[in-house]
């Protein structure tokens, strides 16, 4: 018998300023500190579907949550507290939206984020895998020859890119990151990047798991203490690619915990000739949603060790 599925939670509305929306967050105002709300809104082709992918917005926030406290190298975090009994203590105008909030909600220092994306790759895939067909490299990063997509690299390497204010984010070089944010910033970026990627990549492999590659942002606390600060999402399906070790075979596409079954369904429609590949987006099946929320679910499970908690 499947598992009933949860209400998704596509839209957020509270009785605090309302700051910024991205793809899949709502930010607001706490006083002095910002309260991120995450949903269950999936995007694909940088288009974000009208249904919502039940639990998601759970997964990624409690999967940030668990790192945060698990990763040495996290800290300073912009993590105040995901606790929804401290957080309703700390603003009870948001008391009656309880159920709304509980299990995807953080609040968080405020920072200033800085202007790149802090990218990881331990795997050939994606952008990586395409600049390594067409130059050998990654990021000005030479790479041995005869690599296959899904390849492992010797050793991971850091390949930063600048932040798109739409469309997909653009790889530059380690020079080009000096050059925007200086050389002492660049180094400390670098490192505390492969130290993370290091101790999750480390726990995934206990748990039978490859993160094949992820994605780090930091931002300068705006708190007066000006301290470098981990923020948004950490070692999550939404900014890493997680693949199953006993299923790795390099020379093809690999399998991820994420939006996997969505892809597979637009190429399905595409291919049958109901959607050519431009917005709108077509409307997803139910058994799209169901597959990629138990593959959300399934990442959970693996990584954490246990299931996602219920607040219903």
């Amino acid at each position: 018998m499947q598992p009933t599925l949860t209400p998704e939670v596509t839209s957020v509305i509270l009785p605090v300023p309302h700051l910024a929306s991205g793809k899949v967050r709502e930010m607001f105002a706490l006083g002095d500190e910002l309260l991120i709300v995450t949903t269950d809104r999936l995007s694909a082709h940088d288009i974000v579907f009208e249904q919502g992918i039940p639990d998601k917005g759970a997964v990624l926030t409690h999967l940030s949550d668990y790192w945060f406290d698990r990763l040495e190298a996290a800290t300073p975090h912009h993590r105040v507290t995901s606790d929804i009994d401290d957080l309703v203590e700390r603003a009870p105008e948001l008391a009656d939206h309880r159920e709304t909030l509980a299990g995807r909600s953080m609040l968080c220092r405020r920072a200033e984020p800085l202007p790149v994306e802090c990218v990881v790759r331990g795997y050939l895939e994606g952008s990586g895998w395409r600049e390594y067909r067409e130059t050998g490299a990654v990021t000005g990063i030479e790479l041995p020859p005869g690599l296959e997509r899904g390849s492992r690299l010797p050793e991971p390497i850091f390949t930063p890119a600048t932040k798109a204010e739409s469309g997909h984010d653009e790889n530059i070089s380690y020079d080009e990151l000096e050059s925007k944010v200086g050389a002492e910033l660049a180094a400390r970026l670098r490192d505390r990047s492969l130290a993370l990627y290091a101790e999750g990549r480390a726990h995934a492999v206990e748990r039978g798991l490859i993160v094949a590659d992820t994605k780090f942002e930091f931002g300068w606390s705006t708190d007066g203490e000006r301290e470098l600060l981990l923020i948004d999402e950490v070692l999550t399906p939404d900014s890493s690619r997680y693949w199953d070790a006993k299923e790795w075979s390099p020379g093809g596409a690999q399998a991820s915990f994420d939006k996997q079954p969505v892809r597979d369904f637009l190429d399905t429609e595409r291919a049958a000739g109901r959607w050519n590949g431009e917005p709108p987006l077509p409307h997803l099946t139910e058994s799209a949603v169901r597959a990629t929320t138990e593959r959300y679910r399934e990442a959970h499970r693996r990584i954490t060790g246990r299931d996602l908690p219920r607040y219903a």
